[in-house]
C-alpha cells in the first residue's frame, strides 16, 4: 500500500488529477445515483447531491494529502490556515465583494440602464439566506479549485500555469448543460475564467491563504443573490444585454467584466 501511494505521487499531474477525480466519483456515485433516481431532479435534490459531493471531496482530500503527499495537515497546506489574519481577510474581502456588486448596479442605475424597485419585504431573510449560500459555495469552490487543484498541478508546472489550468476547468464546469444553452451563455466564459484567475491571484498575493479568495467570492455571490432573488432591479433595455449581462449575469456583460478586471488589477498590484 505504501508503495502504491508513493507511486501515485510520482505520476504526472494530469494522471494524479484523474486518479483523484475517479476515486471521488467512486465515493459519490453509489450514494448520489439512488437519491437521484428515487426523487428525481429538483432544486432540493440538487443541493443535497452537491453537499454529499463536497463532503466526500473533503474526506478524500484529507486522506489524499496524508497518504499520497505525506502532508500532516492537508487543509492547511491548501490555504485553510486557522489564523486570525486569514479570518480577518475573509471578512474584509466579503464586505468588499458585496459592496462591489452594489457599486456595479448603482453605476448602471445612474446610467439609466436599470431601475431600483421598492425595498423587498423579504430583505432580511434574503440577506441571511444569501450569506449562508455564499459562504458555503465559496468555501467549497475555493478549496477545490484554488486550493487542491492549483496545488496538485503546481507541483509539476508552477503556480502560474497551475492557476490557468484550474481556472479554465472552473469556467468549463459551469457549462455542463444542453448544447443550446452552452452556445447562448458562452459569453460568460471569459468572466468565469477571469474570476478564477482573480481568486487564484488573491491566494498567491496574500500569503498563500484562501481567506481573501473565499471572502471575495462569497461577497460577489452574496450581493448578486440578494438582488436576483428579490427582483430588486429591473433593466430598462436601453443598452444590449452584452453590456449589462446575458440573463442579468454581470459576468456575461462588458460592465461586469470591466469591474472584475479592476479588482483583478488591484489584487495583482498588491505586494505581500
Amino acid at each position: 500500500m505504501t508503495f502504491l501511494r508513493s507511486k501515485i505521487a510520482r505520476y504526472p499531474a494530469p494522471i494524479r488529477f484523474s486518479v483523484f477525480v475517479l476515486m471521488l466519483m467512486l465515493l459519490w456515485l453509489p450514494i448520489a445515483a439512488p437519491i437521484y433516481f428515487i426523487w428525481r431532479s429538483s432544486s432540493a435534490v440538487g443541493i443535497a447531491l452537491l453537499l454529499i459531493l463536497y463532503t466526500a471531496f473533503i474526506w478524500l482530500l484529507r486522506r489524499w494529502g496524508r497518504r499520497v503527499h505525506q502532508q500532516l495537515h492537508p487543509l492547511y497546506e491548501h490555504g485553510l490556515k486557522p489564523t486570525s489574519r486569514n479570518q480577518l481577510e475573509l471578512i474584509i474581502s466579503l464586505v468588499f465583494g458585496f459592496a462591489s456588486i452594489f457599486a456595479l448596479f448603482g453605476l448602471e442605475g445612474w446610467f439609466g440602464w436599470l431601475t431600483w424597485q421598492a425595498v423587498p419585504p423579504t430583505l432580511i431573510r434574503s440577506l441571511l439566506e444569501g450569506l449562508g449560500v455564499a459562504i458555503a459555495v465559496s468555501f467549497a469552490e475555493e478549496l477545490l479549485f484554488r486550493g487542491w487543484m492549483v496545488d496538485e498541478f503546481r507541483l509539476d508546472y508552477g503556480y502560474g500555469v497551475a492557476l490557468w489550468i484550474s481556472s479554465t476547468i472552473y469556467a468549463a464546469v459551469h457549462f455542463i448543460k444542453p448544447w443550446a444553452e452552452i452556445v447562448r451563455t458562452l459569453p460568460s466564459f471569459p468572466g468565469l475564467l477571469l474570476l478564477g484567475l482573480t481568486l487564484g491571484w488573491a491566494r498567491q498575493r496574500y500569503g498563500d491563504r484562501l481567506g481573501v479568495a473565499i471572502g471575495l467570492h462569497a461577497g460577489l455571490v452574496w450581493g448578486y443573490y440578494l438582488v436576483d432573488v428579490t427582483d430588486w432591479i429591473v433593466y430598462t433595455d436601453r443598452v444590449p444585454t452584452w453590456v449589462t449581462g446575458i440573463d442579468q449575469n454581470p459576468l456575461a456583460g462588458v460592465m461586469g467584466l470591466g469591474f472584475l478586471g479592476l479588482i483583478a488589477l488591484g489584487i495583482r498590484g498588491t505586494k505581500h
